[in-house]
């Protein structure tokens, strides 16, 4: 039976509670900062000529959908009433209500260090140090809204504008795309700083700290917004319903992004798994 990813502000003490404790729990076991791993080896952008799965490419969605799929099938293990909630952060948009409590997520960093110093994920409470990261920082950081140069979360006008693209991706399948919904909902757009990060790229910019590195997932928010991000995905799939996942067959020899794209009948590293056999995980979960 399929179990219910719910909206974190329906969460009640309980499953808070349980949430944070199996996320903890699987920190201890060593597991949590596999999956951190993971994501830095996969995070390869455009300009490098190798297979690109995790950013920059159509794969972008499945791939998080399977990381995530992986890290509640390890927090289920600890506890079979858990499942990863999700961040509407169109309508949470503040930094000192949820997720941002000190039952849950945890809130800001301090001013100096930007280091978290509440909630069960800061540093000094014992059970949260970063050892797979890409800085010698070994304490979760944040900088909600940028203080020095604030930026606002992401509206939900502008996730329409994602959702309303009946094409999943277009060539060159990588950041530069000004079409399809893949790359509208990743954000990847024109310009410099802040006028080029759109919806999932925004939210990332928004938390700040390790959510700015390929180490994002050292702060335990990146699962809370990527299920946000996969329900997206589920949404477009039930307003485009004779749309798919592209590109269907690989580019070919002599095209820039041969070798570089995963198709939608190709393995996707590191799982051996497709795209289109992560199109449809209904028989798995749905959300509230």
């Amino acid at each position: 039976m399929a179990y219910t990813r719910k909206n974190v502000n329906r969460l009640t003490r309980t499953e808070r509670r349980r949430f944070v404790g199996a996320l903890l729990e699987v920190k201890r076991r060593g597991e949590y900062d596999e999956f951190v791993h993971i994501h830095i080896t996969h995070n390869g952008p455009d300009g490098e000529h190798r297979l690109r799965t995790a950013h920059m490419a159509p794969s972008f969605l499945p791939w998080h959908r399977k990381l995530v799929l992986e890290l509640e099938r390890a927090l289920r293990r600890v506890d079979a009433s858990v499942t990863v909630p999700y961040w509407d952060w169109t309508r949470d948009r503040s930094a000192h209500a949820l997720p941002w409590t000190d039952d849950l997520l945890g809130g800001n960093g301090r001013r100096s260090d930007r280091q978290v110093m509440n909630g069960p994920f800061a540093y000094r409470a014992g059970h949260w140090k970063l050892t797979d990261r890409v800085t010698d920082v070994r304490y979760l950081t944040r900088d909600l809204g940028r203080a020095r140069n604030p930026i606002q979360l992401p509206t939900g006008r502008e996730l329409e504008s994602a959702l309303a693209d009946p094409v999943y991706d277009t060539w060159p399948w990588n950041s530069t795309v000004t079409r399809g919904f893949r790359n509208r909902l990743e954000g990847w757009g024109r310009g410099h700083g802040s006028v080029s990060w759109h919806n999932h790229n925004r939210v990332h910019h928004w938390v700040g700290g390790v959510m700015l590195s390929a180490a994002s997932v050292n702060d335990p928010v990146f699962w809370l917004h990527h299920s946000f991000i996969d329900l997206q995905w589920t949404r477009w799939q039930q307003r485009h319903p004779g749309h798919r996942y592209l590109p269907a067959e690989p580019p070919r020899a002599g095209d820039a992004q041969h070798g570089r794209i995963v198709a939608r009948h190709e393995r996707l590293s590191p799982w051996d798994v497709t795209p289109a056999e992560l199109e449809d995980v209904s028989g798995i979960y749905r959300y509230e």
